[in-house]
């Protein structure tokens, strides 16, 4: 079950934060939360990210509901770091992948 939110989160993520050039899929916004747009592969990715943290153990739930935080606040231009929301993303990926293996 792991390995198949691990997939559908890639595959998120290569579709709305490194969009591939051959595929051309809108990136519709949803609502605009303190002037910066909410849009619904961010919805889809923070759905995929809940659904994971609800399946993972108990020590990694913490650490991936931390994660998961600063991705939010990043995204909503909280933190404003650039590029911070990416490499947030990623790091989740990771950190799912090492949890097969733990």
């Amino acid at each position: 079950m792991l390995i198949a939110i691990i997939i559908i989160l890639i595959v998120l993520w290569l579709l709305g934060y490194a969009p591939i050039s051959g595929i051309s899929i809108p990136n519709l916004s949803l609502f605009t939360i303190n002037n910066h747009v909410v849009t619904l592969w961010e919805v889809l990715i923070l759905l995929v990210i809940g659904w994971a943290i609800g399946i993972l153990p108990r020590p990694m739930q913490a650490i991936a509901s931390v994660l998961l935080l600063l991705w939010i606040l990043s995204v909503l231009g909280i933190l404003a770091i650039s590029g911070l929301s990416n490499v947030l993303v990623l790091v989740i990926i990771v950190g799912l992948i090492i949890s097969i293996f733990l």
